[in-house]
């Protein structure tokens, strides 16, 4: 357990497992590097896995407006896998977004690239602007209570359509109240996931890319990931997205032993060394 400066930011980062495989894991908003737990330790033996919490989150340094939360949580993933790249990367939800552009951006450093429950909301819109007005409606709820400055009204609203299932009612209250302490943070992230501010889909930077890719998504999860997913495979040359019966958005905490299972066949076909001709 580390924590340093990577990216420019203060970064705490761990590790998990002893495999002679690589892998870095990027966890979803509103978490931290320990939700990996479950699935790192049933992929312990074949991977060794690094996993940073990511800026505003877990140890790491608060977020400010001053860098964009996306194309920080890049700089941090290049500083965390230094010179031990190429690594398999698996991200969830934002973390998902955040290993897509770093596969875009440093392709050096990325071998394969697992999405689970993206958000990259930007991508289901550009196939089907129509389902803006869905979006809308569907967040209508967080979005007024932020607006009034209701934090624990906009995280009862978020966590509804993007929880583990649990009803909020059921969360405890201590949990309730860092949901809503954080859920500024989800905000932060509009500008890359909802309108594209780095012109990934405008400048077709996904086509370019030539990575393996395996997209995982829970087929309880919200209405919204079918299209997102649907919008990057279609982009992706090689990629698939599978869905998971009976998970919902936070698969890899309440799916671990599935969800490692899927990650563990998607390994099997990308070879550890590039294939030299």
């Amino acid at each position: 357990m580390t924590q340093d400066m990577r990216g420019g930011h203060p970064t705490y980062w761990t590790e998990f497992g002893q495999g002679s495989r690589k892998a870095l894991m990027i966890h979803c908003s509103l978490a931290h590097s320990g939700a990996w737990k479950g699935v790192a330790g049933l992929m312990g033996e074949r991977l060794t896995m690094r996993a940073y919490d990511l800026p505003g989150h877990g140890r790491s340094g608060d977020w400010t407006p001053a860098r964009d939360m996306q194309e920080l949580s890049v700089a941090m993933a290049v500083d965390v896998i230094g010179a031990d790249g190429p690594m398999d990367i698996i991200g969830h939800s934002f973390g998902a977004t955040v290993g897509l552009r770093l596969a875009i951006e440093r392709p050096d450093l990325v071998r394969s690239l697992v999405m689970i429950e993206s958000v990259f909301v930007a991508a289901a819109l550009a196939d089907d602007p129509a389902l803006a007005e869905t979006h809308h409606d569907m967040n209508a709820g967080y979005i007024e209570a932020l607006e009034r400055g209701d934090r624990m009204a906009a995280a009862k609203s978020f966590m509804t359509e993007w929880g583990d299932g649990r009803p909020w009612e059921a969360l405890p209250d201590e949990h309730k109240a860092f949901l809503a302490s954080k859920i500024h943070l989800i905000q932060a992230n509009q500008a890359t996931v909802l309108e594209d501010r780095p012109g990934i889909l405008r400048d077709k930077r996904i086509e370019a890319l030539d990575v393996p890719a395996l997209l995982i998504r829970g087929a309880e999860s919200s209405a919204f990931v079918e299209p997102i997913h649907a919008a990057i495979v279609r982009r992706l040359k090689g990629s698939r997205d599978i869905a998971l019966e009976g998970a919902g958005h936070m698969v890899p905490i309440t799916h671990p032993t599935e969800t490692a299972a899927l990650i563990s066949e998607f390994l099997d076909t990308v070879p550890e060394q590039p294939v030299v001709a």
